[in-house]
């Protein structure tokens, strides 16, 4: 079998393991841009990018080449969208709730509140019907998307001060990924705030904001928040599986060779996989270090979770009676989550319950 024919035959799993770096023969070099809405000194998010990049050009025999800049290099964090549009980047890696203020039916590419975990997202996305709804949503800004990762269920945040009752929420200054968590949180009396990761130490150690959130140990700890605001909550409620994806420019896409393309697609693969198994490898042992230096972890109660569920759902519908795009998306989604359910109990969750409580 010849170098060319090795991606559509061979799989990336077998082109990983010869070590061959198969050449693009006869074709142009391709050199493209990545924004990312992520700092470099996340491993985990930005490192996915990275990892794309890397595989590209190493499956491309060097001949296709992804730069990759952070947030704010090229365009600022929550810019990525309208850079993708006007052509002046071929490729994002973002948190597509971020957009939520131009549709709110971008925050099904990412998390929406009490929605799937990590691996039911990543089946509704690649063997059900969430592919294909959302990027034909995102059709209208030129997009194309990918999975970039998956952080797995987040914790539900850094607080100041403990949260004990529904009425401690009331006032909250709280940064958060935006979208429909942050209206579902409004209901309950919480100032949602939208910004940058980069950006929120500064406003909890000045005070600006009361709480954040961002995604769980490894990054949390990284970014200091546990120096700032002590009590560490759980579950992100918000976050059961929040999806990163890579925003491909639909024309630049085109524009490319069937080889190419592929490339792409298999590159996407390999920084999804990494991210998530990155992610799992990495948050026992930040925590257990956030607790040793002092961190204090709390289960959010359990009337602040119902009282969570109850204004999500009141926004889910609010939504649906005002856009027939966004209830089909939704209601395909919970289709296909009472589904998982029903399969989880009987493995995935029925083991875990047993396993947390052995002596291993």
């Amino acid at each position: 079998m010849d170098r060319r024919s090795l991606i559509k035959n061979a799989g990336i799993a077998g082109v990983l393991a010869t070590g061959i770096a198969p050449a693009v023969h006869a074709q142009a070099a391709v050199r493209w841009r990545l924004a990312s809405s992520f700092p470099k000194s996340l491993p985990t998010i930005f490192g996915s990018a990275e990892k794309f990049s890397e595989t590209v050009k190493a499956l491309s025999g060097g001949k296709f080449e992804v730069s990759i800049h952070a947030a704010g290099e090229i365009v600022p964090a929550f810019g990525v969208v309208d850079a993708i549009q006007d052509s002046t980047i071929e490729m994002a890696q973002t948190a597509s709730y971020y957009f939520t203020g131009k549709d709110s039916i971008f925050a099904f590419g990412c998390a929406v509140p009490f929605g799937l975990t990590a691996r039911h997202m990543d089946a509704w996305m690649e063997h059900g019907n969430g592919r294909k709804l959302m990027d034909e949503f995102y059709a209208k800004y030129n997009i194309l998307s990918m999975s970039s990762g998956n952080t797995g269920t987040q914790m539900g945040g850094w607080y100041r001060k403990e949260i004990k009752t529904v009425a401690d929420l009331k006032g909250l200054k709280m940064r958060m990924g935006g979208g429909l968590f942050g209206e579902s949180m409004a209901k309950l009396g919480v100032v949602a705030q939208n910004m940058p990761a980069g950006e929120v130490y500064q406003a909890l150690e000045k005070g600006t904001l009361d709480a954040t959130e961002f995604v769980g140990p490894f990054d949390d700890e990284r970014l200091g928040f546990n120096k700032v605001a002590p009590f560490y909550h759980y579950p992100g409620w918000w976050e059961g599986g929040a999806e990163l994806e890579f925003f491909i420019n639909k024309k630049a896409f085109d524009a490319l060779s069937a080889e190419n393309k592929a490339i792409v697609r298999a590159a996407g693969a390999v920084a999804a996989r990494d991210m998530t198994a990155k992610y799992d490898a990495q948050n026992p042992i930040a925590l257990k270090r956030l607790v040793a230096s002092g961190t204090k972890l709390v289960a959010f109660p359990k009337a602040v979770m119902d009282a969570g569920f109850k204004t999500a759902m009141e926004v889910f519908a609010e939504h649906e009676a005002k856009s027939p795009e966004f209830k089909k998306i939704h209601q395909d989604m919970r289709a296909f989550q009472r589904d998982q359910i029903l399969w989880s109990r009987f493995s995935e969750w029925r083991y875990d319950s047993y396993i947390t409580s052995a002596k291993i």
